[in-house]
């Protein structure tokens, strides 16, 4: 049926009005559309071009070379040295089993360290290589390059690694570095993006440790192409990083090297400080451990060895162990009561072998007494019972007080690891930490460097410094950091009575050089070399009044464990100090015999710089002083032997 026209006119006006609508919408959709792709491929095409780089293209760190370290005189202390190393990549392997067992016939494989890396491979990605094998010699190398065909997958690597050629002599001096573990993250806020390295090697010990910022330099990068597995495809630009600070100690290793031999298997400790500016020389504790062995992971055989031996080899007994000083500490409370004004070097005590403080006796090393004694010969003689009436008379807070005054009590500021503060107890002290009052008896002990009070063996060498001098010597271990000189370590003036310095120097100078002192038989005779000093022995166990009327148990016939600590501080020239010296044998026996033998033997290789003359020693000693010197030499010429092959 035909439509009038009226209603066709009428349909088309709908219809172009629809298309219109239609078409404007379209239209706005494809200038949206139109915009978007605009701004997309034009304002945004930096970002964009730049996540697609990223995709493309990773930034990845260099490790940096670590500063090495050196002792004074420019001897190489801890080196980076090339390390082989041989690792398998499991894609070109094929059947990695197979592969190993080849291997296995060319190079010695650790069961432990392979099943370890076996389960790496399994984790890693197929294309990323793993290592086997680590520090491997030249000769294994060229074995496995020469039978490469039959190994795929197989290849030798060359990279830096850690040595140390000085081994145990510098072990708890220099420390060593190891693998960086969840551990060591979590212990940091911001960690460092190098330490996310695989095998990245960080200070575990020592000055490796406290000086790790210095040493471990800054990170290098390079961009590389990798496709969408992450395989890098090709290196496009690189920067070098910036190597670690090269560090030089103030330690002269060959008199470490000494002190060391000196000390021998002993558990001892030994500390040689430069008076004139601070420069620890040697600080040796005995025995010791190769840091070698902990570098790319110490085996548990070695490790149980090590941490099974009742001397403890691992502790750094000359900063970490703390011991009473003993008699060592009574120049102490005499400084104090000479300070305070409290007695005069003429006034005499009378020793009676003991002294009764209430119901309690407090006995002298002699058994029988000293009888009327000064403070010289109280000195000389080592009288205790001169020092507990002393103290009865200063206090416990002036005798604490001047302690501090010489390094007692105050932690060092050394960079080596776990170095304790000590102790130099106070009546507020201990009513903090046991709630209980100080009694006249813990004043009584600690006056003779027994009971509560504690100290390091470095600590007695700065006690002693400061004694020699009158200046407040701080002990110095770092002397330069990539040729720049650190502070020194001379210190300033203490501010003490001259006169009352004199008396505790001349006393310790009778010590050693007069006929009836404690140490005269550890003199130096070398005219202009005679030294000062103090015997010390510490006890460990309670003497009962019924094992002292049947007679006192010697040391000898004691277990180690139980024998008393021997100690002996010093300082030489007499005239002019040059060094300080402390030496703690841990539960050695007494002072005199053990100690202060080896302080005067390593007080005279410090003072010549090498080996003293006989005629520097009393003429009874010379036939056993010759004997042990060569003895020494043939051990030192054995070690530097067994270095040269393991170089």
């Amino acid at each position: 049926m035909r439509r009038p026209p009226r209603e066709l006119e009428l349909l088309n006006k709908k219809t172009n009005r629809r298309a219109l609508i239609l078409g404007g919408a379209q239209a706005a959709v494809i200038g949206t559309l139109a915009l978007r792709m605009r701004y997309l491929q034009v304002e945004e095409a930096d970002q964009f071009r730049l996540l697609a780089e990223e995709n493309r293209i990773n930034l990845r760190l260099i490790p940096p070379a670590r500063g090495q370290i050196y002792d004074r005189n420019g001897i190489i202390l801890a080196r980076n040295a090339p390390s082989y190393r041989i690792v398998m990549v499991r894609e070109n392997a094929g059947d990695v089993d197979a592969v190993i067992d080849r291997l296995s016939k060319l190079v010695e494989l650790d069961e432990e360290k392979l099943s370890r890396a076996v389960e790496e491979l399994k984790r890693s990605p197929p294309f990323l290589p793993v290592t086997l094998v680590d520090q491997v010699s030249w000769d294994v190398v060229s074995r496995v390059a020469v039978n490469a065909p039959a190994l795929p997958g197989i290849t030798p690597e060359v990279g830096l690694t850690r040595m140390y050629p000085q081994s145990e002599e510098f072990a708890h001096v220099v420390g060593y570095v190891g693998p960086v573990s969840d551990y060591d993250l979590s212990r940091m806020e911001d960690p460092d993006p190098l330490l996310t390295i695989p095998r990245f090697q960080i200070g575990k010990l020592g000055v490796e440790s406290k000086q790790e910022e210095l040493l471990r330099g800054k990170a290098g990068t390079k961009r590389v192409e990798v496709n969408a597995t992450g395989r890098v495809m090709r290196e496009l630009s690189r920067r070098d990083g910036e190597a670690g600070a090269d560090l030089q100690l103030t330690v002269d290793a060959d008199l470490q090297g000494y002190v060391q031999a000196r000390l021998g298997q002993q558990s001892a400790s030994a500390v040689v400080i430069d008076v004139e500016n601070g420069d620890i020389r040697a600080i040796c504790s005995t025995p010791g451990f190769d840091p070698n062995l902990f570098v790319r992971g110490i085996s548990v055989a070695d490790y149980k060895t090590l941490m099974e031996n009742d001397h403890r080899p691992m502790a750094s007994k000359a900063v970490q162990d703390l011991y009473p000083p003993g008699s060592t500490f009574k120049m102490i409370t005499a400084l104090a009561a000479l300070e305070a004004g409290i007695i005069s070097p003429e006034q005499t005590v009378f020793c009676g072998g003991y002294l009764t403080v209430g119901s309690r006796r407090f006995h002298c090393w002699k058994r029988s007494g000293h009888g009327h004694v000064n403070l010289h010969d109280a000195l000389k003689g080592s009288c205790d019972v001169y020092f507990y009436d002393v103290a009865l008379e200063v206090g416990i807070d002036r005798i604490a007080e001047m302690a501090q005054r010489f390094g007692l009590g105050l932690r060092p500021d050394v960079p080596m690891s776990a170095v304790a503060e000590g102790l130099a107890p106070t009546k507020d002290w201990k009513q903090k930490s046991y709630g209980q009052e100080w009694l006249v008896g813990d004043t009584v002990n600690v006056s003779i460097g027994q009971g509560y009070m504690q100290a390091s063996p470095l600590q007695l060498a700065i006690m002693t410094a400061r004694i020699a001098t009158g200046r407040s010597v701080t002990p110095r271990l770092v002397r330069s950091i990539d040729g720049v000189e650190t502070q020194s370590g001379a210190g300033t003036d203490m501010g003490m009575n001259a006169r009352s310095m004199r008396m505790i120097r001349n006393g310790m100078f009778a010590v050693v050089n007069e006929r009836s002192g404690t140490a005269n038989r550890s003199r130096i005779v070398a005219d202009g070399m005679e030294m000062a000093g103090k015997t010390g022995t510490s006890q460990v166990r309670n003497i009962s009044e019924a094992e002292r009327r049947a007679g006192v148990v010697r040391n000898e016939d004691l277990p180690w464990e139980r024998r008393d600590h021997a100690l002996f501080v010093c300082f030489a020239p007499y005239d002019k100090p040059r060094y300080a010296v402390s030496v703690v044998v841990q539960h050695g026996g007494g002072g005199s015999a053990v100690a202060a033998p080896i302080a005067r033997d390593v007080m005279l290789q410090a003072l010549y710089d090498g080996t003293p003359p006989l005629t520097a020693y009393p003429s009874a000693d010379r036939s056993k002083v010759k004997a042990q010197q060569e003895r020494l030499h043939r051990e030192q010429l054995r070690r530097n032997s067994e270095r040269s092959s393991q170089a």
